[in-house]
C-alpha cells in the first residue's frame, strides 16, 4: 500500500486539474455573464466542426464497430485475457451483465424515449408523416443512435484502460492509452497533459448535457402532473438542490449508498417497462421491436455513414451527429467504470457484453415507449412534441396507470441525475489526481460546483434549454474524436507485442480448471464505482 506521503503528492493540484477547471469555469462565467454572446461563439462554434468536420464523426464511430467486431470475435487476441493470463473475473456474468445493462441506462433513455421515436415519426426524411414508413424510419434511427456504434466507442477507451491497468499496470488515465505510441514518458509528458485535459472537457460536457437533459425533464414533469409554473427560475433551483445533494455524496463517500441508489434505479427501470409493455399495445411492441431490427440490420452500412452530404445537413448535424458527440464525450467517463469491473475477462467476453447487451436493452426500450407514443396517432404524437421535455409524460398519461407511472419516471430522473453526478465528482477527481483512487474532498467539490454553474450558463444561453445542450455535446466531443481514434491505433500496436502463443495456451488451461469469478460484488451500476474502485491497484505501484 502506498505511504501518506506518495498519497498526498497524488492528491496535489496539477496542471490537468488547474487546467481543465480554468476552462470549464472561464466558459461558464462567460455563459452567465454574457448568455447572448456564449450562445453566439458556441454555435459558430457548432457550424464551424459540423460544417467542416462532420464528416469525421461517422467515419469515426463506424470505425469503432469495426474494430470491436474484429477485436473481439476475429483477431488473434480475442482469448487474451484483460489482466495476467492466470486472472479470472472479479464479478460473476450475472453481476457483470447487471452493471453494463445499468452502464447502459440513464436520463439520457427517460428524456428520449419517447421524444426521439415520436420526432422521427412526426418529422420523418423521405416518408409521409404518420405512415408505417415514417415508423420504419423512426425505430431505424432509434436503434442506429442507441444502437452497436455508442458502444463500440466505448468499448474502444473500456478495452484499452482496461488492458494498459490490468496487463500493463499503467495508471487510469487517458493519456496510458497513447504509451504505445510514444512511450511512458511521452505519455506522462505535456502531450499527455493535454489529452487528459480533453478527457476531462468532454467528461464534464457530457455530464452536463445529461444533467441538463435531466432537470429539464423535472422541470416539465412537475408542470405537467402539479401544475407547477415551468420557468428558469425552478430550473435553477433544481440546480441548486441537486448540485447540494450530489456534492455532499461525493464528499461523504456514500459509494455504498450509491450502489444501492443504481440498483433501485434498474429494478424500477425495468418494472416501469414491464407494466408499461403489458399495459400498452404488446403486440405492436413485439411487431416494431422485431421489424425495427430488421430495418436497422438491413440499412445499417448506408446509415452508419449518413451524415447529409446529399442534403438533410441541419437534421444528422442536430440528431445523429450530435448523438456521435455526446457517446464520444461520455467514454472516458463510463469507459473508466467498465475498464474496472471488466479484469480478467478474454477480449471476446468484454466485447461480446460491453457491445451487444446495452444495445439489445435500449432497442427494446424504445420499442415499448416508441410504440405507445405511435399508436395514440399522429395528432396526439404532434400534440405531445409541443414540449419535448413534457412528452414523456403526455403520452404515458394517455395508458392506464399512467399518472402513477409518471411520478415514478419523475422519481427515477431524479435518482439517476442524482447517481450520475454523485459519480462525476469523484470520477473527475480521479482523472485530476493522477488516477488516484481516493480523490481529495477539494478536488470533488470543485468539479461539482463547476458542474452546476456550467449547466445553467448552459440553459441560461438557450431559448429551450436544449439547443445548448446539443451544442455542447458537439463542441467538446471534437477533440475526443481524434483521442479515441488514435487510442484505438496506439491499442492494435499494443496488442501486437503480445505472445499469441501463450494466450492461447492459458485460455485453454482455463477452460480445463473453470472460470469462476474470483470474487463478487453486488452489481452497482453507478459510475460513482469507477471513482472509488478504478486504478484499483495504482496506490499500491
Amino acid at each position: 500500500m502506498s505511504s501518506s506521503k506518495e498519497k498526498a503528492t497524488s492528491q496535489k493540484p496539477n496542471v490537468v486539474f488547474a487546467a481543465a477547471a480554468a476552462l470549464v469555469l472561464v466558459a461558464a462565467v462567460f455563459g452567465l455573464v454574457a448568455p447572448g454572446t456564449f450562445a453566439a461563439v458556441a454555435n459558430a462554434a457548432f457550424s464551424g466542426i459540423t460544417n467542416g468536420f462532420g464528416w469525421l464523426y461517422p467515419l469515426a464511430m463506424t470505425l469503432f464497430v469495426v474494430f470491436s467486431i474484429w477485436v473481439g470475435f476475429f483477431s488473434k487476441y480475442k482469448n487474451m485475457r484483460l489482466g495476467p493470463d492466470d486472472s479470472r473475473p472479479e464479478h460473476s456474468t450475472g453481476a457483470w451483465f447487471a452493471m453494463l445493462f445499468s452502464a447502459g441506462m440513464g436520463v439520457g433513455l427517460v428524456f428520449w424515449g419517447v421524444a426521439e421515436p415520436l420526432g422521427f415519426f412526426v418529422n420523418p426524411l423521405g416518408a409521409e408523416p404518420g405512415t408505417g414508413d415514417a415508423m420504419r424510419f423512426a425505430f431505424s434511427k432509434d436503434f442506429l443512435h442507441w444502437g452497436l456504434h455508442p458502444w463500440a466507442c466505448y468499448v474502444v477507451i473500456a478495452l484499452g484502460l482496461a488492458y494498459m491497468q490490468f496487463r500493463k499496470k499503467q495508471p487510469t488515465l487517458i493519456s496510458s492509452l497513447f504509451t504505445p505510441l510514444i512511450g511512458e514518458k511521452g505519455s506522462r509528458g505535456p502531450l499527455g497533459k493535454v489529452v487528459d485535459v480533453c478527457a476531462l472537457l468532454a467528461s464534464a460536457g457530457g455530464v452536463c448535457t445529461t444533467l441538463g437533459m435531466g432537470v429539464l425533464l423535472i422541470n416539465s414533469g412537475l408542470t405537467y402532473l402539479f401544475g407547477v409554473p415551468q420557468s428558469m427560475a425552478l430550473m435553477i433551483g433544481i440546480i441548486v438542490v441537486f448540485s447540494v445533494v450530489y456534492v455532499t455524496l461525493a464528499v461523504a463517500g456514500v459509494e455504498k449508498g450509491m450502489g444501492k441508489i443504481s440498483n433501485a434505479n434498474i429494478i424500477i427501470a425495468v418494472a416501469v417497462a414491464v407494466v408499461l409493455f403489458l399495459v400498452g399495445p404488446t403486440v405492436d411492441i413485439l411487431n416494431n421491436l422485431v421489424e425495427g431490427i430488421g430495418a436497422y440490420i438491413s440499412s445499417f452500412v448506408a446509415d452508419s455513414f449518413k451524415m447529409g452530404a446529399f442534403g438533410d445537413h441541419d437534421w444528422y448535424a442536430n440528431w445523429t451527429i450530435y448523438y456521435w458527440a455526446w457517446w464520444i464525450a461520455w467514454s472516458p467517463f463510463t469507459g473508466a467504470f467498465i475498464a474496472r469491473i471488466s479484469r480478467g475477462r478474454t477480449v471476446k467476453e468484454f466485447v461480446g457484453g460491453v457491445l451487444f447487451v446495452p444495445a439489445i436493452v435500449c432497442m427494446v426500450w424504445f420499442a415499448i415507449f416508441g410504440t405507445l407514443g405511435m399508436n395514440l396517432g399522429l395528432d396526439t404524437a404532434a400534440a405531445a412534441l409541443a414540449d419535448t421535455a413534457t412528452s414523456l409524460f403526455y403520452v404515458i398519461a394517455q395508458y392506464p396507470l399512467g399518472r402513477i407511472i409518471a411520478m415514478v419516471m419523475l422519481v427515477l430522473t431524479c435518482t439517476f441525475c442524482l447517481a450520475s453526478a454523485t459519480g462525476a465528482c469523484t470520477s473527475l477527481g480521479m482523472y485530476s489526481e493522477n488516477g488516484t483512487l481516493n480523490p481529495s474532498n477539494r478536488t470533488k467539490v470543485v468539479w461539482g460546483v463547476l458542474l452546476a454553474v456550467l449547466l445553467a450558463a448552459l440553459l441560461l444561453s438557450s431559448d429551450d434549454g436544449l439547443g445548448m445542450l446539443k451544442t455542447l455535446s458537439i463542441v467538446v466531443g471534437f477533440p475526443f474524436a481524434i483521442i479515441s481514434i488514435v487510442a484505438m491505433v496506439a491499442l492494435i500496436k499494443a496488442f501486437k507485442g503480445e505472445d499469441t502463443v501463450a494466450i492461447e495456451a492459458a485460455y485453454k488451461a482455463s477452460l480445463t480448471e473453470g472460470d469462476s469469478p474470483e470474487k463478487d460484488v453486488p452489481a452497482s451500476a453507478d459510475a460513482s464505482a469507477v471513482a472509488q474502485s478504478a486504478n484499483g491497484t495504482a496506490e499500491e505501484r
